[in-house]
């Protein structure tokens, strides 16, 4: 029986019956493309059996939150923005996931995924593994990538002369520059005594400063370094339960 037919039958108008015949069909080809996916384990659709881009659409129809047709069988407002957001929703890339990672993995990047390598590092050169947290987090706030206009690169920002005194062939390599950083606040604890402030000060300013002036120089910048590493340290204690101590590597 034709559309018109059919409307006359019924009493509903052709338009309206065009169009809900249309949404069927769009449903019918939307349940055969889940099927294919749902075989082919297309990760959104077999892991968690939700419906996007345009099958929404056609949901919001089945479930009345969208009308198929307005007055003289058009397609109404609702339905038509629902269908066009479906299908922009469709197209659209997903999110990158970057180093700030927090549609990735947390505003500064995911200091967790770097704890066993520091745990690690600080364990093979005698250094609190707080300490050389909290350096990280102030040197680069956990992105991999860091590069300053001086030429420090990578989680610990290691300068490429230290990097390379170091054995660090590739300073944005995460596992390199994080063994690179512990070694080198390594050899500034040996060189000041175990003194924490002074390692880190001669991290920041140089060795030859922190000896100038016999402990922390009076640099406005790398006085706040050393106490902004120490607090991220003392954080990461409390929040992870770490003991509070220092070694130095003989």
């Amino acid at each position: 029986m034709s559309i018109e037919a059919l409307g006359a039958t019924s009493g509903v108008p052709a338009g309206e019956l065009a169009l809900a015949q249309r949404v069927r069909q769009l449903q019918t080809l939307i349940e055969e493309s889940r099927e294919v996916n749902l075989e082919g384990a297309t990760p959104d659709l077999a892991s968690t059996g939700t419906t996007t881009g345009a099958s929404a659409a056609a949901a919001s129809v089945l479930a009345g939150t969208a009308s198929p047709a307005g007055p003289a069988g058009q397609a109404s407002t609702s339905f038509a923005a629902a269908l066009q957001a479906a299908t922009t929703a469709d197209a659209a890339p997903a999110a990158p996931i970057g180093a700030q990672g927090t549609a990735a993995l947390g505003g500064t990047g995911s200091t967790s995924q770097y704890d066993p390598l520091i745990q690690q590092a600080a364990a093979r050169y005698g250094i609190d593994p707080a300490v050389l947290h909290g350096l990280i987090q102030q040197e680069s706030g956990f992105d991999p990538e860091a590069q300053s206009s001086a030429g420090a690169a990578g989680l610990t920002q290691l300068m490429p002369g230290t990097a390379s005194s170091l054995g660090v062939a590739n300073p944005l390599n995460p596992a390199e520059s994080i063994e690179g950083g512990a070694r080198y606040l390594s050899q500034m604890m040996s060189r000041f005594g175990g003194n924490t402030e002074d390692a880190l000060a001669a991290y920041n300013a140089g060795p030859g400063a922190v000896q100038q002036y016999g402990g922390v120089p009076p640099y406005a910048e790398t006085q706040s370094y050393v106490q902004k590493v120490l607090g991220y340290a003392e954080t990461y204690r409390q929040t992870s339960g770490a003991p509070s101590s220092m070694g130095v590597a003989a």
